[in-house]
């Protein structure tokens, strides 16, 4: 049973949901607490969002994705079909290691330069394992799930039973190599 979720673009929510990425770039919401990320949770539901998510803030390769995205939103409610656990996290505080993951997701380099640049020069890249609920929930949407906050507290806690995994676990331990290469290089000298 979980009870929180993350509230993250609607597009990249389905990058994950379909493994085409399998971590979470996050800088901290506006609304947040100092305006600061914090990982509340490690693990939680997947909550699509559509404000301030756009063509230019992604790779090309994600356009089809996005519009396929856009072309299915629902009206009124939140669709909540795929939950993440965290797997670890990195801190990075240098925008070059940053821009070296973009093979990783779907995000511009824009978009990467411009999170990692507000307010305090950092970004948190969370390696996350994604996993299909077997019955996807749907909720009425409502001011309380609104605003720039990186997590919502759901009325009730959701099932994961039966969920089953988008990637296997294989897929995760080879993301963590390249992430441990590409940010602490220096391990492998």
């Amino acid at each position: 049973m979980l009870q929180h979720a993350f509230k993250e673009w609607a597009v990249i929510c389905e990058a994950l949901a379909t493994g085409q990425q399998a971590l979470i770039l996050r800088k901290g919401g506006i609304a947040e607490p100092g305006g600061d990320f914090q990982l509340e949770h490690t693990r939680f539901w997947l909550f699509p969002t559509y404000l301030h998510q756009n063509r230019a803030g992604l790779q090309e390769r994600a356009w089809p994705l996005l519009d396929q995205v856009e072309a299915s939103q629902p009206s009124g409610i939140v669709r909540l079909t795929h939950f993440a656990e965290v797997d670890g996290i990195y801190r990075i505080r240098s925008l070059a290691p940053a821009l070296l993951l973009s093979h990783l997701h779907v995000w511009s380099q824009e978009t990467v330069a411009r999170r990692f640049a507000y307010r305090v020069p950092e970004l948190y890249v969370l390696p996350v394992r994604v996993w299909r609920a077997v019955n996807p929930v749907e909720l009425a949407d409502s001011a309380y799930y609104q605003g720039c906050r990186s997590w919502v507290e759901l009325e009730q806690p959701l099932s994961t039973e039966g969920a089953e995994p988008v990637l296997p676990k294989k897929s995760l331990e080879d993301l963590h190599r390249q992430l441990d290469m590409l940010l602490h290089p220096s391990a492998f000298a």
